[in-house]
């Protein structure tokens, strides 16, 4: 291969001549974009303070940055133009439009988060510092990302769930409002007085620091179980987590003590086989079966209901004989 030295050094000649040419172009684009740059700087700059004074600075941080790259491409687009005169920004519009399409194609998942991201941003169902659960997830939200949220978990895990799975499922908000309902079944015995142990577990529970004042706590008739009367206990405390988690605590102890002072039975399931030769004679009539319990007082246990088999049989045999 025969290298010729005069056609490499026309071809580099060129290449400086037309370097020459353009540099005035090159000049005026540099500067272009530069005071495009310092426009882009500002402007996020100014979404990041407007956002911090409304206490929203996920916002800011999100639009403030699309802002800016928005500008900055438009800018680079201008300089191309100085710099190549005979390039045709409608042509390159065109061409952007259409490769945009296959992009979205290929970042549809991330176009998608980084949309719902926007929305959860400006609709702002939850902020920073709020408590939610989301898809199993329960933690405090630390950060909404232009394409996940971060959620750290109650014990110590962080959890980075995608905008688009946030916006499209339910989220429940635990601390959406100051205050938090809580509440727990505790079961008394059938014989127990229920106005008695409703008395003992309001006063457990109004000893309990932490319980809101109103609206009152309460207890509630709630079921009447095979074993027990359920008594539902309702109470209000702050909605963050420590203070439900401590308070209920504090609550079912108090209860059980109160309850336990007050004499009532707290029972647990309790389930009574009989088997054939444990029935008696009273089985099946209304008033009279015992079912296993013991005898009332001043009254005869009711035969085992072999016995009484026994004496049909004897007595059926000693007809016979006769």
């Amino acid at each position: 291969m025969r290298i010729d030295p005069a056609f490499i050094l026309a071809k580099i000649e060129s290449w400086v001549v037309g370097f020459q040419k353009l540099l005035p172009n090159i000049v005026v684009a540099l500067v272009l974009f530069a005071i495009v740059f310092l426009v882009a700087w500002g402007v996020e700059r100014s979404f990041r303070s407007w956002a911090q004074k409304h206490d929203r600075s996920n916002l800011g941080a999100v639009l403030g940055s699309f802002v800016k790259w928005f500008i900055l491409l438009v800018g680079g687009l201008l300089a191309l133009t100085i710099v190549i005169p005979s390039l045709n920004p409608g042509d390159l519009i065109a061409g952007l439009g259409i490769g945009s399409v296959a992009i979205g194609f290929a970042f549809k998942d991330i176009l998608q988060n980084w949309l719902a991201g926007l929305l959860i941003l400006i609709q702002r169902p939850f902020g920073v510092g709020d408590q939610i659960v989301v898809n199993g997830y329960e933690g405090t939200v630390e950060w909404i990302e232009t394409r996940a949220t971060i959620i750290a978990m109650y014990d110590g895990r962080r959890a980075i769930i995608p905008n688009a799975d946030v916006y499209s499922n339910a989220v429940t908000v635990n601390t959406a409002r100051p205050t938090r309902r809580s509440q727990y079944d505790v079961g008394i015995g059938y014989g127990d007085d229920i106005e008695a142990a409703r008395m003992a577990i309001l006063d457990a529970v109004a000893s309990v620091s932490g319980i809101e004042a109103e609206p009152k706590p309460e207890v509630l008739v709630w079921d009447l179980a095979g074993s027990s009367v359920n008594l539902r206990v309702r109470w209000w405390t702050h909605s963050k987590r420590t203070d439900v988690v401590h308070v209920q605590a504090a609550v079912l102890e108090a209860v059980k003590v109160a309850l336990d002072k007050a004499g009532i039975n707290m029972p647990f399931p309790t389930q009574v086989m009989l088997f054939h030769d444990q029935s008696e004679e009273t089985d099946g009539l209304r008033g009279a079966q015992r079912e296993g319990w013991p005898k009332k007082p001043g009254h005869e246990p009711p035969r085992p209901a072999r016995d009484l088999r026994l004496e049909v049989r004897d007595g059926d045999r000693l007809r016979g004989d006769l």
